[in-house]
């Protein structure tokens, strides 16, 4: 039998025999072989054939699709973790992936960001700014000190450094750090590009921006990765940092985004201005 294709069988048995019957509608019973719901009752509540339904549970070759996988796992009443398990063994991508991938943080994360005295920001699945640091603040001046309306989009990295002026003199080296950025969203969003949000932002994006455009056609690829990040900063002038992007294993969506000053003069300077 193919492993994944057992690993699935064996998890769908696992789920299914520890969900008591009551909690899904059917009565306990004296005659039932064992604690959890019957196979027929899982594809009942599925609304799927109960002989395809044991067929998974076999192992057999069976093509299972997203959908059904999708109504499998609202059957069974999965937990995140559980749901994300699903369809990571099955090979399938799961519809409702975005969801499921709410851009809020825990409050100990943003606490945290908070209390970090370089320059930290955390970034959502697109990339916008959830939260930052007043060191943040000001080593990003002119963007992230910007007073908006509350009913104003978030702050959006790609939109900075593509649709600002600004951007443009402020990050050194700015095409290749701009065509980075692009290879390394489109890394990112790999398992979301037909997610309409999504879309629209690329949209606009390619419309506002020629070199945008031109990057994200070029179809490159690139995991984000740390190193060094140059500055021409307005009071500070150019000033060098290391970047470090981490994800909270719960949220893998979420980037939190730490810039460590090189200089220590300039450590100070970003947390006591």
């Amino acid at each position: 039998m193919d492993t994944g294709k057992q690993e699935l069988a064996e998890f769908l048995q696992t789920l299914r025999h520890r969900s008591p019957p009551a909690a899904f509608g059917f009565p306990a019973g004296s005659r039932r072989r064992t604690p959890g719901l019957r196979r027929e009752e899982v594809a009942q509540l599925a609304n799927i054939s109960s002989t395809w339904y044991t067929w998974i549970e076999q192992g057999r070759e069976v093509n299972i699709s997203a959908d059904a996988l999708d109504r499998i796992a609202q059957a069974l009443k999965l937990s995140r973790s559980e749901r994300v398990y699903l369809f990571e063994i099955a090979g399938r991508r799961d519809p409702r992936s975005a969801d499921l991938e709410e851009d809020s943080a825990p409050d100990a994360l943003l606490d945290m960001i908070k209390n970090i005295k370089i320059p930290a920001y955390l970034m959502g699945r697109y990339w916008d700014l959830l939260a930052w640091n007043p060191a943040a603040t000001r080593l990003f001046s002119g963007w992230l000190d910007q007073t908006k309306p509350a009913n104003h989009p978030p702050p959006n990295l790609l939109r900075y450094v593509f649709q600002s002026q600004a951007a443009r003199l402020f990050v050194v080296n700015w095409e290749n750090r701009a065509r980075r950025l692009v290879a390394e969203f489109r890394a990112d969003c790999r398992s979301r590009l037909e997610e309409p949000a999504l879309q629209l932002l690329i949209t606009e994006l390619s419309q506002t921006s020629q070199e945008f455009d031109s990057f994200w056609k070029q179809h490159d690829v690139l995991e984000r990765q740390g190193g060094r990040r140059e500055f021409n900063h307005p009071a500070q002038g150019l000033i060098c940092f290391q970047q470090v992007t981490l994800r909270p294993l719960d949220q893998e969506q979420l980037k939190l985004v730490v810039l460590t000053p090189i200089h220590q003069a300039l450590t100070k300077a970003l947390a006591n201005n």
